[in-house]
């Protein structure tokens, strides 16, 4: 009996394992196969993305929570088009510029995620005009929030402003406000869109020692290292401009004006009532923890910033409001990320797939949940997630919807850096507001002419 059990029990193992190896056997067989059929068979898309990415499953080092990697779109993607091969290349943010650039030249990229669109790709010819896929497709560009297509048309090569690229990463500036500091001081919450006299004089309001905790505070804090977005933001308070042109032959810039002066000596005012590190990015070690010691911050971004106010219990504590806007409802930085088409793609029907792939609810979630991106599509404030930061996320939709289009064409060029020097010599007291803002309107001109040569 024994043996007889032990001669059954090892036949049927065997044909256990058999049975095994010949299913093994046949997904792998259908595996491989499944890449040499369907509609996209054999074609393998390469897209270039910049961040933090991981391709794999991680733990977020801030919540501790587990993150998915980008196989999930992978995953999706290839599911979504049968036969094709998606391969993600992921750089950081640290050498980006020069990466992408080496990645172009070489043709290594079918899309790329290009937060620097007008640095001259679309002028060179090495991007392919969207508008051709939107046409055929009737795909509906009201999916996205308000300003965002707009802010990232661009002059090609034939002088013409085009859709280059469509927003995939949202990105936004705004103020938030310590609601405590201002209890304590007996000071009222900002307004909702505050005024630039408003800011500096609640500012200089509560900067001193706090009459509650008896602890210095500092009323406001803004980053000298990039103060530039500050001064045309004060500008525009004023219904004024950097300037206007995106063609180089027709830009006029107004870095000169009466406003952007105005706005300077304003900067200038509200640096008494900030930390003396500004200038060098220090001084709001304490910002978003319990000891916080600073009223006002300007010219924030969302990044990780929910995630960190959850993490700290600061949700009944931290206000936001909006940065100015002109009388038309303008104001502020454009930023984020599109995803453009490179011209020598040899899959640019799949590469325009992909495209609009990241416009949906499945790819912007995963952004937003995975990775704290904001999301660019209007059907994302219905999502629960969204709603469950409502507080945050409404008024984030609002500053994204209402920027400065199109973006600044000079934002990757000289201007951009000449003002951010000079601008950074008059806080430091090197130069005066007028010479300072003088020297940005000269070398912003020469830029232009120069640019203008090279074409």
């Amino acid at each position: 009996m024994m043996k007889t059990s032990r001669k059954a029990l090892a036949s049927s193992l065997v044909m256990l394992l058999v049975a095994l190896y010949l299913l093994t056997g046949c997904s792998s067989s259908e595996g491989a196969t499944s890449k040499k059929t369907g509609k996209w068979a054999g074609q393998t898309l390469t897209v270039q993305m910049i961040g933090t990415f991981k391709m794999q499953d991680s733990t977020d080092p801030i919540t501790g929570q587990k993150v998915k990697g980008l196989n999930t779109l992978k995953e999706e993607f290839e599911k979504q088009h049968p036969g094709a091969t998606l391969k993600i290349v992921t750089m950081p943010w640290d050498g980006y510029i020069q990466k992408t650039k080496t990645m172009v030249t070489g043709n290594q990229a079918d899309v790329y995620q290009m937060p620097g669109l007008d640095s001259g790709y679309a002028r060179e010819g090495d991007l392919e005009p969207l508008q051709p896929f939107i046409d055929k497709d009737h795909f509906d560009l009201n999916k996205y929030v308000d300003n965002q297509v707009e802010g990232w048309e661009t002059i090609g090569p034939d002088g013409k402003k085009r859709i280059y690229g469509l927003p995939v990463f949202g990105d936004t500036r705004f103020i938030l406000y310590d609601k405590k500091v201002f209890k304590d001081w007996g000071v009222k919450d900002l307004s909702a869109h505050p005024t630039m006299n408003e800011i500096l004089e609640k500012a200089k309001q509560m900067t001193g020692k706090n009459p509650k905790t008896g602890k210095q505070n500092y009323g406001v804090y803004f980053s000298g290292k990039s103060p530039e977005w500050l001064i045309v933001n004060a500008a525009e308070a004023q219904n004024g401009s950097w300037g206007s042109g995106q063609k180089f032959d027709e830009m006029k810039f107004n870095f000169d004006s009466p406003e952007m002066l105005k706005g300077l000596n304003w900067l200038l005012d509200l640096s008494k009532y900030a930390p003396k590190g500004i200038t060098s990015d220090q001084g709001s070690e304490k910002w978003l923890t319990k000891d916080n010691n600073i009223a006002i911050m300007l010219n924030q971004g969302p990044g990780s910033l929910i995630s960190k106010i959850n993490s700290q219990g600061l949700q009944k504590r931290i206000g936001i409001a909006q940065e100015f806007n002109n009388d038309e409802g303008k104001g502020g930085l454009f930023a984020g990320s599109p995803f453009v088409m490179a011209k020598n793609s040899k899959h640019k029907d799949l590469a325009w797939e992909w495209i609009k792939f990241s416009s949906t609810d499945f790819f912007q979630k995963y952004l937003w949940e995975e990775y704290n991106s904001i999301p660019v599509i209007k059907d994302a404030k219905k999502w629960k997630s969204i709603k469950d930061e409502s507080q945050f996320m409404n008024p984030i939709f609002d500053a994204l919807s209402t920027p400065w289009t199109p973006h600044y064409p000079w934002v990757n060029g000289e201007p951009r850096l000449e003002l951010e020097s000079q601008v950074q010599g008059a806080l430091t007291g090197k130069i005066s507001p007028k010479a300072a803002l003088e020297n940005v309107e000269q070398k912003s001109n020469e830029w232009a002419k120069q640019q203008l040569n090279n074409q």
